[in-house]
């Protein structure tokens, strides 16, 4: 059972039957005599729904927390040490080779494994766990892009370690790795000969996601790469798994394959190379078989790689919606009014008519290609697979880089949702203004959205997801928590842009992971900052400590609304090959109160987002006014059955394979 939280003034304990030996298990034979009995299990509330003016987040300090001199904006919260509770692992922005003997708080270090005590206070264990162990005479490896599962059915969970190989001095040499998890929290180099290796090839991994592609048991990889040398591309790749831990590069045999930059047509069809800024793989269509998806930066095409069986998959980013959005209007960018303002007779240079309110001397815009499509799209960062309208199948939240002077062709951060059909994925665009928001930009004259992190969650367990978005790096950005408000008549989510007092300021936000860190079954936040850009002369500076230095140090924001509602949380464990975790496993949960039934779909994620973000397996869903749910779990190994069963709220229920829910 999780851990007792205090009750409102209104609640009552829930109670199930269990059947249960006479006598000790040790003694138990044939025949054995037993009895049944009436156990406690949850609780159920009867409390008011929260409401605007009452804070969502109290900041817990750094001390308290354990986190003094933490100071990372790639943030994983996954339970390393198999304990129930999430753990945290926090590296730095292009992370150097990690000195884990240096203590917690120096400024050298760029990485930390943190445990956590079940309360939400950790402890840094990051030398103990081994999981910076070079292969070669460095001090530490670095580790900047990790992911975390099972590959090997042992029960603890292993992790993808990225290295950009790309650049030899801050690596010192060091490569990718295999981390085997040896259970406790604990990690040792993996095989040397190793494809994860990429021994002579270079390597620069934007992100990585764990997941059964061939639903065969074994958890695979998803790696997409980013560029190096200005505009050299690296292909996206998939790893196999064969359950031993072995995983091998079959990309092209699995058909993610791209090309050269070698037209503007292969670019704009979404063909060429992606830039990639982070990447996910989740079951769009509802097949059961997982979709891959890379976004990218530098105004590149975002590609999705649709399943077409066990071990196919075809490049959709284009007509998915995913690859860029539809507006393909140019004649506002700053840079292009520059241009026609100095060529009038330039092709197309007619349809400009407004003058530009940026100085022109330095161009920057290519008239033969600026005006392509995949020029008009975005930079985009992470993208989450999520059920924020309720309606059963997973939308895409994405994050992206926009200027002022880009124009309203360039793409923004926005949420996509899922229209697939007969077997087509496909993602619309309604708009910020059509889901109830927007995004108020207060810095003086242009302004720069700078999103590149964000994460979905239950915040005030209603039911619904709310989104967070990470605003870094620029003046004026800030974290802003999106308040799901339900679905409009036509089935749109609409979504409130919170003020800063119903959650908390955190100023140029980059870097978020999110879990029920201090067992009381709701999520709370741990937030990362960016030191770019700092302006003490512009509005939401980057922060500064008691000396008044700027400081990137994370923060640990604990829910104090969400459990005073009803929730359940789902552990998965799965049997069938070697992802213990049951990393990809569909769930299902729905409620009926007065009436009204709410469906909420989730996957369990092995990893995604902008350079390695992670966030707690275990899935709390927010059950609103329900005292119960009943609860469908689709096992991601072709072959097994679909599980539904009811539960009771208030409580952590561990969902093993084939076997009815055990209350943790």
């Amino acid at each position: 059972m999780s851990k007792p939280h205090p009750p409102s003034s209104s609640s009552r304990v829930v109670v199930v039957r269990r059947v249960v030996p006479l006598l000790g298990s040790a003694l138990l034979g044939a025949g054995c005599p037993s009895t049944t009995i009436d156990e406690p299990v949850g609780r159920c509330v009867e409390a008011a729904p929260w409401s605007s003016g009452t804070p969502m987040f109290v900041e817990r300090d750094a001390a308290s927390a354990g986190l003094v001199g933490v100071t990372g904006a790639r943030i994983s919260a996954v339970d390393v040490d198999g304990d129930g509770d999430g753990d945290l692992v926090v590296r730095k922005v292009g992370a150097a080779p990690n000195d884990v003997s240096l203590p917690q708080d120096d400024p050298a270090r760029t990485g930390w494994l943190l445990k956590n005590d079940g309360k939400g206070h950790f402890v840094d264990d990051s030398a103990a766990s081994g999981l910076w162990t070079p292969r070669g005479d460095a001090p530490g490896r670095p580790g900047d892009v990790m992911a975390f599962g099972d590959v090997d059915g042992d029960g603890a969970l292993d992790a993808f370690a990225g290295v950009d190989t790309t650049n030899a001095a801050g690596g010192s040499g060091e490569t990718t790795e295999l981390m085997r998890g040896e259970g406790g929290g604990s990690f040792v180099l993996g095989d040397e000969e190793h494809d994860l290796r990429r021994a002579g090839l270079p390597d620069l991994p934007a992100s990585a996601s764990f997941v059964d592609l061939d639903r065969d048991g074994h958890l695979d990889l998803w790696v997409p790469e980013h560029n190096y040398d200005g505009l050299t591309f690296i292909g996206d790749r998939v790893y196999l798994g064969d359950g031993t831990g072995r995983l091998s590069d079959v990309s092209e045999a699995f058909g993610v394959v791209s090309a050269e930059w070698t037209g503007v047509d292969v670019i704009n069809d979404g063909l060429a190379h992606a830039r990639s800024w982070s990447g996910i793989a989740c079951d769009l269509d509802g097949d059961a078989r997982p979709e891959l998806l890379s976004a990218s930066y530098g105004r590149a095409p975002n590609h999705l790689w649709q399943a077409q069986g066990d071990d196919f998959w075809t490049n959709v980013s284009v007509e998915s919606g995913y690859a860029y959005d539809d507006d393909r209007t140019w004649t506002d960018n700053q840079f292009a009014i520059c241009f026609c303002t100095q060529n009038p007779a330039a092709d197309d240079c007619d349809q400009v008519t407004a003058s530009p309110q940026l100085g022109c001397g330095q161009p920057n815009w290519s008239h033969d290609t600026d005006r392509e499509p995949f020029r008009l799209g975005g930079n985009d960062a992470t993208s989450l697979c999520a059920d924020v309208d309720n309606d059963g199948d997973l939308d895409v939240v994405t994050t992206t880089i926009k200027h002022w002077w880009a124009g309203s062709g360039a793409d923004q951060a926005e949420i996509l949702l899922n229209d697939s059909d007969d077997g087509a994925v496909r993602l619309s665009r309604p708009g910020r203004a059509a889901m109830g928001f927007d995004i108020e930009h207060v810095t003086r004259g242009g302004w720069d959205e700078g999103f590149m992190t964000a994460a979905t969650l239950d915040v005030d367990n209603d039911g619904r997801l709310d989104v967070y978005l990470g605003g870094s790096d620029y003046a004026g950005n800030r974290g802003h928590l999106l308040h799901n408000q339900g679905t409009d008549a036509d089935g749109v989510p609409q979504f409130t842009d919170l003020p800063v007092p119903d959650f908390f300021e955190a100023n140029r936000s980059h870097g978020v992971a999110v879990a029920d860190f201090d067992g009381d079954g709701d999520v709370d936040m741990v937030v990362g900052h960016s030191l770019s850009r700092c302006d003490a002369g512009q509005p939401n500076d980057c922060n500064q400590d008691a000396e008044g230095n700027y400081t990137a140090q994370v923060r640990y924001f604990e829910n104090v609304v969400g459990a005073q509602q009803n929730f359940v949380q789902l552990q998965l464990r799965q049997t069938s090959g070697t992802n213990s975790a049951a990393i990809g496993a569909r769930l299902t949960v729905t409620t009926t109160v007065d009436g009204a039934t709410l469906t909420q779909t989730r996957e369990v994620g092995g990893g995604h987002g902008h350079f390695g973000m992670q966030d707690d397996l275990v899935q709390t869903f927010g059950l609103g006014k329900a005292c119960e749910a009943t609860v469908t779990v689709r096992w991601p190994v072709k072959g097994v059955p679909e599980q539904t069963f009811a539960v009771a709220a208030g409580a952590r229920w561990l969902i093993t394979e084939g076997a009815e829910p055990a209350p943790r």
